[in-house]
């Protein structure tokens, strides 16, 4: 702190109390003069201990808000803000778990997901869900047993995003098929809850596993 801290905080302090005097004075008696009266004791013991080579005393910290405020202002906004539509991959091709053909029509992300219904359940979370929407059709000519239970989102950097149970339970499909029946023709919706960043990541695939192997899903 430069020497003339303390002068320019006097100063301040002197002015507060001129302008408290003012008030004081002008004052209609009673509460309203024994409050103005302990806020210039305090700002008379201020000046002198600023006087006295102190600091000044600096404004309180503004208070963080609880995890627990945070989500139920996000829940607050459920129904107001609701999904965000995400942009399809540039390339959507349709991609071939064993005999079952996959294609992504549609990605949102939001903060909350709701059943139907108008009692429906709700989750809210500080991360992000993501929604994904896929078009399905088993392109063998014999039943095709696949299980989605396992599905997964990867980003650049590997890290996994497993599926969310509870607002898969809630807002997916549930139950998640297990066989395709031959030309059977399925629409599925996966719920993930993801960071921010992962929603952004270039990297960010689906990832489902076959009978050869894990098969990748470009979301972005």
């Amino acid at each position: 702190m430069s020497p003339r801290a303390p002068s320019c905080s006097l100063a301040l302090l002197t002015a507060a109390l001129l302008a408290g005097g003012c008030t004081q004075e002008s004052a209609a008696p009673g509460a309203g003069q024994d409050a103005d009266a302990r806020t210039l004791q305090k700002l008379r013991a201020e000046a002198d201990r600023v006087k006295q080579g102190g600091t000044a005393s600096a404004p309180p910290a503004p208070r963080q808000q609880e995890p627990e405020s945070r989500l139920a202002g996000l829940a607050a906004g459920m129904n107001e803000s609701g999904p965000r539509n995400l942009r399809l991959p540039a390339r959507n091709d349709t991609v071939h778990v064993d005999t079952v053909a996959m294609k992504v029509t549609g990605l949102a992300s939001s903060h909350s997901v709701k059943g139907s219904g108008k009692g429906g359940l709700g989750l809210t979370t500080e991360d992000l869900f993501l929604r994904v929407e896929l078009i399905t059709q088993n392109v063998g000519k014999t039943p095709a047993p696949l299980s989605l239970d396992g599905a997964r989102l990867t980003d650049a950097k590997g890290q996994a995003y497993p599926l969310a149970r509870d607002a898969q339970a809630v807002a997916g499909t549930k139950p998640l098929p297990t066989t395709w029946a031959p030309e059977q023709r399925t629409e599925v919706v996966l719920l993930f809850e993801v960071t921010p960043e992962a929603v952004q990541d270039d990297g960010l695939a689906l990832v489902v596993q076959g009978s050869g192997g894990d098969v990748r899903i470009p979301l972005r």
